[in-house]
């Protein structure tokens, strides 16, 4: 008889266990639905990311623009890789997860073009720029005369930064102008090869060569160097910044979202304010 009553009563407890857990996890799959259909930011409405790997010379001006975005536009987080547009390049073709590239040389995007790597009808020309001759405000020495491309073969001049021609387009649009005046012999001779656009300026600001060439835009972003020249536009191609989104990209909406935003009044007037000339597409 006592035997059979704590089995009965066993029983019963399980049985209240069974339905408290059940209850329990009802409870918990109930707000775990909830949750995701209220927008719950941890799940259904966590922020779009985004890539863009982007030319050296334009890390100053996007990080200007970057606040408008972000302002307008405060779900998307973007990560920004500066690099040479070479190097950017071969990043995307041996699969780097990029989902806008921006390049300073229009045969980088070309190249990715053919391999049929870009998202189709999304490629546009972006932004122009000049190139120009610059030397330090404070020369190492104080009888040195730089006034025009054609004084980089004089014996004053002994160190000229420029960018590595084969991953660097203002090392590539410097060879074209030195190839135009036809000194570029002299002046490779001379030649300190940087490994993008940026560490050419920083070689001219810091004092350690005597003259580089760079885009108008970083010459004006430093207080250090000084623009001897500008190169005349017959001695070069022309210095175009394509934009284009990637086919691999997982976001392309929100992708192609961000280069309409680059096109806008207010992000155009930032690009001219750095020295960028705004193209405009048709």
């Amino acid at each position: 008889m006592v035997l059979g009553f704590k089995v009965i009563i066993k029983q019963k407890i399980l049985g209240f266990l069974s339905i408290s857990v059940l209850s329990l996890l009802l409870v918990l799959s109930s707000d775990r639905i909830q949750n995701v259909q209220l927008g719950n930011p941890s799940q259904a409405n966590s922020s779009t990311q985004l890539t863009v790997s982007a030319a050296a010379s334009l890390k100053n001006v996007i990080e200007a623009i970057e606040p408008l975005y972000e302002q307008k536009y405060p779900e998307t987080k973007i990560i920004y890789n500066f690099a040479s547009s070479g190097s950017l390049q071969r990043q995307i073709e041996q699969g780097a997860p990029v989902d806008i590239f921006i390049s300073a040389a229009v045969d980088k995007m070309d190249s990715l073009e053919k391999k049929d790597l870009l998202l189709t009808q999304t490629r546009q020309d972006l932004l122009k720029n000049q190139v120009v001759l610059v030397a330090p405000k404070e020369n190492r020495n104080n009888s040195l005369q730089l006034e025009s491309f054609a004084d980089l073969t004089t014996n004053d001049i002994t160190t000229i930064a420029l960018g590595e021609p084969n991953s660097v387009p203002a090392g590539q649009y410097a060879q074209e102008v030195l190839t135009s005046f036809e000194i570029a012999d002299q002046v490779n001779t001379k030649a300190v090869y940087a490994k993008d656009v940026r560490q050419v300026l920083n070689y001219v600001a810091t004092g350690n060569v005597d003259a580089g060439i760079v885009y108008r835009t970083d010459a004006q972003d430093s207080e250090q160097v000084q623009i001897v020249a500008t190169a005349p536009e017959i001695s070069h191609s022309p210095v175009v910044y394509p934009v284009a989104v990637l086919k691999d990209s997982d976001r392309p909406e929100a992708a192609t979202e961000l280069i309409e935003f680059f096109t806008t009044p207010e992000a155009q007037a930032i690009f001219e304010k750095y020295g960028f000339d705004v193209v405009i597409n048709h």
